[in-house]
Order: C-alpha cells, then structure tokens, then sequence
C-alpha cells in the first residue's frame, strides 16, 4: 500500500503546487493572464495569495495535512483536538499566515477564537468552506473501504476543531473515502458509488445548516465529465459556470470529485485544476490526492516529484510510512 500512499500525499501536494499561481482569480483572468498553465510556475507578484511562494512549493492545504498528520503520529493516531489547534496555531505563527491572508475564512476566525479561549462552536457550527476537505486526503489512507463508519467518525472528530457543520463534515468524509476506494477500487464508477453511500451518515454528525447536497451536484458534474470526454475546456467551463469553483465546499468537492473522475491521471488532472479558476490550488489538491491514490506513486512524473522533494523542505515519505504502519488498524 505504500506506493498508493505515497501517490495520495505527493498527488496532493503536485495538485496544490500546480494550483497556487491562479489561486482566486477568476477562470477569465486566468486565461488571460497566463494563456494556458502547462507547467509549474513561482507566485505571480499581481495575486495578493499566492505572489509569496516559487514554483513547485505547496500551499497551507498540504501543509495543514501534514500538520494533522504529525498530531496523529504523535498521539499515536488518536485525535486530540486540541493538540491539532494548538499545532495549527503554532503553524500559522511560524508562517505569518493571518498576516499574509493565507487562511481561510473559517479556519482564521476559529483559530482565533481558540486561542483567544473563546467557544469557537458559534463559528464551526455555521462553517460552509473547504479547510475541512482541503486537509484530510491522506486521513483516507488510513482506512479500508468497507471501514465507511469507523472512517467518518474519525474524520468528523478531527474537522470538528474548525468545521462542524454537516456539510464541512461530509464534504471531508467523501473526499477521505475517495482516496480510500481510489486506492483499492479500479473502477471509478465504483469508487464514485461508495462515496455517494456515506454523504446521510456524514451530515448527521454536524450541526444543521442550509445547503445543497453534495452528492447531487457531484453526479451532476460526473454528467459533465461524460458529455464532455477528451474536451478539456467544455468541461471545465461547464464546471466553473454550474457547480462552481469557489471556496465554498458544495462547490470545490464536487468539482474536485468530478475532475479527479475526468482525469484519472495526476498530470493532467492537476494542469484541469490549475486552469480552471477560483479555488484552484485546494480542488487540486483533493482532485490529485485522489487520482494520486488511483494511480500509485510510481506512474506520476519522476521530475515533478523531485521537484516537490526539492521545493518543499520536508520529507513526504517519513508520513507515508507512518500511514502504512497504522492503515486500517486505528479504530
């Protein structure tokens, strides 16, 4: 299973540092402004987020997963809450992150409250962006497929330190088992199957909220992804004009679940995310950790992961084996 791990954490972290230069900006700008993004690029100074990393660096998505990941080892895969707010405060202090504006809105305000010691449920409670879902991908690895409960209790019990509403909690329960079916499951239809079967059991767990559901706009991307087969740009403008690309997550998982299923492949799912417009960095994150997990990480591109290694100062495979030792033996 190792080699599917590692394709989920460095398919993660190639779709982040693919997604960063166009992060936010809108799909017209991005066409605009790069005239088709093939390759890894540095920061453009013109995007307020994104001007302060180089080319082939991930952003706080896969950073923040790595941080949720050394509480885990370092609690011997129990979650402590409060160990990963504490962990992701020290982070964001480290980076400057609430300075440089590189947090969500979601995760920023919860954070604070925390450690201002305030009660931070009246802000998880109403959360609908994507820092639950952005995170969790290589949390998947840590689960069988048929583990579908054991999987969603975990996952909400770690997203629950900034998003506790139901959808936050079921958008990052279907992104995790994504990856879990993606690693074990050769046919996407089926892996498509056992995510839409967890979004009820997922939503019960958070506090109620008004919105659309996920598996609803997820089959109809999936419909996207078939009428358009093998026409990139049909089907990532149908993408960013119908179910949207924003920060929200009933837009940006059911993009990255119907990205991943369109691509299959790491290479080409992260240069769809990366021109695609909005929230690029985070669908490519979750849409490549799943096609990362599909495909193992020995068929991505032995220079792009070099280029992570190089790029990124830490040491991805020390995590891939800390998930392999503990798969399918934490609950």
């Amino acid at each position: 299973m190792k080699n599917k791990i590692a394709g989920t954490l460095y398919g993660m972290a190639i779709g982040d540092a693919m997604g960063m230069p166009s992060e936010l900006w809108s799909r017209k700008k991005v066409q605009q402004f790069f005239r088709g993004i093939t390759d890894f690029l540095d920061g453009p100074s013109e995007n307020e987020v994104a001007y302060q990393y180089k080319r082939g660096q991930f952003t706080d998505d896969t950073a923040q997963a790595l941080i949720i990941l050394d509480s885990l080892i370092a609690n011997h895969f129990n979650v402590l809450p409060t160990d990963i707010a504490t962990r992701l405060l020290a982070w964001a202090k480290k980076e400057q992150a609430f300075e440089k504006n590189i947090l969500g809105p979601t995760s920023k305000a919860a954070l604070l409250s925390f450690k201002e010691g305030k009660n931070i449920e009246s802000i998880t409670n109403q959360s609908g962006t994507n820092g639950s879902a952005m995170r969790i991908p290589p949390v998947g690895c840590l689960f069988l497929p048929d583990e579908k409960s054991e999987l969603i209790q975990y996952v909400a019990h770690i997203t629950k330190v900034t998003h506790s509403s139901d959808i936050t909690i079921a958008g990052a329960c279907m992104i995790a088992h994504a990856v879990s079916c993606a690693m074990i499951y050769k046919d996407f239809d089926e892996i498509l199957q056992s995510v839409y079967s967890i979004e009820q059991e997922a939503l019960a767990l958070g506090a109620d909220t008004i919105n659309p559901s996920l598996v609803a706009r997820t089959k109809l991307g999936i419909e996207f992804a078939k009428r358009y087969k093998d026409q990139d740009e049909s089907f990532l403008e149908a993408i960013y004009q119908i179910i949207g690309c924003g920060v929200t997550i009933s837009e940006s998982v059911p993009a990255a679940l119907a990205i991943a299923y369109y691509a299959k492949d790491v290479k080409h799912c992260s240069l769809l995310c990366a021109n695609l417009g909005g929230d690029t960095d985070t669908i490519g994150a979750m849409a490549c950790a799943i096609c990362g997990a599909y495909q193992g990480y020995t068929a991505l591109d032995s220079s792009w992961v070099e280029l992570i290694n190089e790029a990124n100062d830490v040491n991805l495979m020390e995590y891939v084996d800390a998930l392999a030792k503990q798969r399918g033996g934490v609950m």
